[in-house]
């Protein structure tokens, strides 16, 4: 007698086995499971995003839209503030001097850092370690500190030109004057950032294969070949970024001047630069819509600028 149940080997067809119906449902679930965990992750990050990033450019567009004066209170006036920002001598005073600050100062302070990476990597400076954390050093130091520092130095009454002009009996140009303010500034900049890009160029310096330089070794080339035909072409992307980074930087230009106009207050106007123009609209001559309009044209300006670098790099490494 044959009693019907279940065999083993035998399954119904159609119906896969109940353990297998339990691994899907399983899977389906634990998928959804990892894709909202990694949203749960990444949630605090787009919290701070917003609240810090996102939501200030927003209120700085709500702002540049309207106009407050003493009669009529505030009122919606449309893109007037920017036409008026775009129309203004001041603005673009300070506009021209910082792209000047920019397509001079930048190459010289990449340059330098270009010099100190390669010097470094190349494994015959002596104290190579102590030297590349000597030329880092300063972009530890708060750029206040190092603003006010090089200022006192540059005081030609009571800082380093003064004394020396007093004790050797010199008589060296101001750096606080008109005409050589932006230099100064530019080199408190320079002694700030070399390091910093240094250290950019010499991590891509790192990750270049030793077995490059040994064949070149082997074939015969020099070091200024190694270095023409194998280095720089390592550090083209590192040089964007580096590039990109400083002009960021540059247009962004603030707190130097700002700190030395307490210093040489008849060769930093309030629009030496377009930070410190917008800065003083908004808190000394309390026209926050304006200064929103300026700083959101500055914005825009300089991520296009950025943006036309990084094709052009990008495009080149190619």
């Amino acid at each position: 007698m044959v009693t019907e149940g279940y065999a083993p080997g035998r399954q119904a067809r159609g119906r896969p086995p109940a353990a297998a119906q339990r691994g899907r449902g399983t899977r389906r679930r634990g998928t959804g499971g990892r894709s909202w965990t990694g949203w749960r992750f990444v949630a605090p990050f787009m919290a701070v995003f917003a609240l810090v990033f996102l939501a200030p450019i927003g209120y700085s567009i709500y702002l540049s839209l309207y106009r407050t004066q003493l009669v009529g209170g505030t009122a919606f006036v449309g893109l007037d503030n920017y036409i008026k920002a775009l129309q203004d001598p001041q603005f673009w005073s300070g506009f021209g001097r910082v792209a000047l600050f920019l397509v001079v100062q930048v190459p010289i302070m990449l340059f330098l850092a270009l010099l100190v990476a390669l010097a470094i990597d190349s494994g015959r400076l002596y104290g190579a370690a102590f030297f590349r954390i000597s030329v880092f050093l300063p972009y530890a130091v708060p750029a206040v500190v190092a603003t006010l520092m090089w200022g006192f130095m540059y005081g030609t009454r009571f800082g380093l030109i003064g004394n020396l002009n007093e004790a050797l009996g010199w008589s060296l140009p101001d750096p606080l004057s008109p005409d050589l303010i932006l230099a100064s500034i530019g080199n408190i900049v320079t002694w700030e950032f070399v390091g910093y890009n240094m250290l950019i160029l010499y991590s891509a310096l790192r990750v270049v294969s030793p077995s490059l330089y040994e064949a070149a070794e082997i074939d015969g080339a020099g070091q200024f070949r190694i270095i023409w035909s194998i280095k720089l072409p390592a550090l083209r992307g590192a040089l964007v970024i580096a590039t990109i980074f400083s002009i960021i930087g540059s247009f962004q230009l603030f707190n130097e001047p700002s700190i030395l106009k307490t210093l040489a207050p008849n060769s930093i106007t309030t629009y030496f630069t377009p930070n410190l123009y917008a800065y003083s609209l908004s808190f000394a001559g309390q026209q926050f819509d304006y200064s929103a309009a300026v700083a959101i044209i500055m914005g825009v300006i300089t991520m296009i600028i950025a943006y036309i670098v990084q094709l052009r790099g990008m495009r080149k490494a190619v």
